[in-house]
């Protein structure tokens, strides 16, 4: 019994001791653990190559910018002004009948062009060719009556001469030719309102143009001063554009016209490529548009190939003025900083000098600048984002 005593007591002493041991066993690890990592982070980092030295900025500046130049011209530039326009008629008209009466006769086709003057339609004459013979035969009774009241005047004049008769006869016979003559007139008047009524039978163009849809069909009742018409006529040769213009231009423009010059216009279609037409300015409106700062202006256009229609949206180049001897770079060249506009000069040892320019137009990728560059002077085009006043260059030619 104390033997089997003995060996639970030896038991219960080594359960105790077992977990003190393992906390220092794991205990240990752990410590050869993080100094396994540190070597090896340390070695990790034996092995990186060196950092890249930041580069010498001094040889950096001195390094020559490729840039690509071209040369200033001297010459005249047209300054153009561009605009969107409307096709806009000289004139449109509807066609509408003078006199009331059956539509019996129509002599157009529609969308034909018609000249001033040709007969689009006639109504019914008949009952205006009735009240023309009325008047006239009213007209030739009155005007018998006044040949009769004329001769017996003449008699009473010969007869107060010899004074067989008395003054107040002749007197009423005076004032009784005057009455006929009065009364003829009126006749006259009838008939020639009668014949103007039957001319207006026939229902004539008033301008030369083109005919639209018809709007009233044969047979129909129409009536004089019908609000739709017949039909519709719109000159189409010539034609002009509508166009805005901002009103910084106007002073420029109007010296122009004021000079007596003629100013050039021209059409392009809604891309902007291909040429309907050319002109000549018109006139100029009367007043700025306050809401938009630009003024009207109408160009006109020959149309002989119709390449203009009404109401069409077109793209206007006016060529406002003509700068003779100017500065001419290309407007890629033109810089814009804080002090305004300048330019990249490259001077003969191969660096660049900022000269200050004023642009005074620009059309077709080219700018008409002035501040005292001469013809021949390089001027950089492409690579002025890094350049610096008096940085150092590699340049070539534009092509």
């Amino acid at each position: 019994m104390d033997k089997k005593a003995d060996i639970n007591g030896l038991r219960s002493i080594l359960k105790k001791d077992r977990v003190p041991r393992l906390r220092v066993l794991s205990r240990s690890r752990l410590v050869a653990l993080f100094v396994v990592l540190i070597a090896a982070a340390l070695a990790f980092y034996l092995r990186q190559p060196d950092a890249p030295k930041p580069a010498d900025a001094t040889a950096d500046s001195a390094r020559p910018i490729p840039v690509v130049v071209a040369g200033a011209s001297i010459g005249d530039f047209d300054v153009t002004l561009p605009a969107l326009g409307t096709v806009t008629p000289i004139a449109t008209v509807a066609v509408a009948a003078e006199v009331s009466g059956k539509l019996v006769k129509i002599f157009y086709e529609e969308g034909q062009m018609v000249k001033a003057g040709d007969v689009l339609a006639e109504i019914d004459p008949r009952p205006f060719e009735n009240t023309l013979h009325q008047a006239e035969g009213q007209l030739l009774r009155d005007q018998a009556l006044l040949d009769n009241a004329r001769i017996d005047l003449q008699r009473y004049r010969l007869l107060v001469s010899q004074s067989s008769a008395p003054r107040q006869q002749l007197d009423t016979q005076e004032s009784l030719v005057h009455q006929d003559e009065g009364t003829v007139k009126i006749d006259q008047a009838l008939v020639d309102s009668a014949r103007l009524n039957l001319d207006y039978c026939r229902i004539k163009a008033p301008v030369t143009g083109r005919v639209g849809l018809r709007l009233v069909d044969l047979g129909n009742y129409v009536t004089s001063g019908g609000a739709n018409g017949i039909a519709v006529i719109t000159q189409l040769q010539p034609i002009t554009v509508v166009f805005p213009v901002a009103e910084d231009f106007l002073p420029g423009v109007m010296k122009q016209l004021m000079a007596g010059k003629t100013l050039p216009v021209s059409a392009y279609d809604r891309g902007g490529a291909a040429l309907l037409a050319q002109g000549t300015l018109k006139t100029v409106d009367n007043q700025v548009d306050p809401t938009t700062g630009t003024v009207k202006f109408k160009a006109e256009f020959a149309n002989a190939d119709l390449s203009l229609f009404p109401s069409q949206f077109v793209n206007v180049h006016l060529s406002a003025e003509t700068l003779h001897d100017a500065t001419i770079v290309p407007a890629a060249a033109v810089q814009y900083g804080p002090k305004g506009t300048f330019v990249y000069e490259v001077l003969a040892d191969d660096t660049v000098a900022m000269r200050p320019v004023t642009v005074r137009a620009e059309e077709g990728g080219k700018a008409a600048i002035s501040g005292g560059l001469s013809k021949g002077v390089r001027i950089v085009t492409d690579g002025s984002d890094r350049l610096r006043d008096g940085a150092t260059v590699k340049s070539s030619e534009e092509r």
